[in-house]
């Protein structure tokens, strides 16, 4: 019943771009996922990269440009980066393994401490959920996604809510509540618009 996001079949930039804006607008801002995300996204600060990374290798290079690139941006300007590779990691196995390079890239750039990377896929699944659970939605994407997040920004969102851990279970609830067919009816585009 969970929707494949990604096939052999790359959409373009442009429609990329258009189904994550979707995403985030109905979802992560819609369902409020994310309670700290409305500000930054009507604020124009989430810098969104489509990558044409085909290979880990190519991402990797991509994703130490971004981790750089953010560092040097005033949070006024960039508080945020969505890393969008629909080309490579696109089976969720490949992508959580991934993740590991990814956390060595960070350290080896020096910015642990100061910029952490969340993660987003289509076929997201939590250790211990069966793939159908609707509570992995709390961390699917239409596209693999790695999410660069300022450290200080995390925190000062953090420390502006009593009890950060009621969020996730908020979360839960929330998709709960929906399930599948309410997750339909955001009607989220799931794959290539050839379909």
């Amino acid at each position: 019943m969970s929707p494949s996001f990604v096939s052999p079949e790359v959409d373009p930039p442009d429609l990329v771009l258009s189904r994550t804006r979707q995403w985030i607008e109905r979802a992560v801002i819609g369902l409020n996922l994310c309670p700290f995300a409305r500000a930054v996204y009507v604020r124009n600060q989430i810098r969104m990269v489509v990558s044409a990374a085909r290979t880990e290798e190519q991402l990797l290079v991509e994703l130490q440009t971004e981790l750089f690139r953010l560092q040097d941006t005033p949070p006024e300007q960039t508080d945020t980066t969505l890393l969008i590779h629909p080309e490579v990691l696109t089976q969720f196995e490949d992508f959580n393994e991934f993740l590991g390079p990814a956390e060595k890239a960070l350290r080896l750039s020096g910015l642990a401490g100061e910029i952490q990377i969340a993660s987003f896929h289509p076929q997201y699944r939590f250790a211990g959920t069966d793939p159908e659970d609707i509570t992995n939605y709390t961390n699917r994407a239409p596209y693999p996604i790695l999410h660069l997040l300022r450290e200080a920004s995390v925190s000062r969102a953090v420390n502006s809510v009593s009890d950060p851990g009621a969020i996730v279970e908020a979360n839960l609830e929330t998709l709960r509540n929906l399930g599948h067919r309410g997750w339909q009816r955001l009607g989220l585009s799931s794959g290539p618009a050839a379909s």
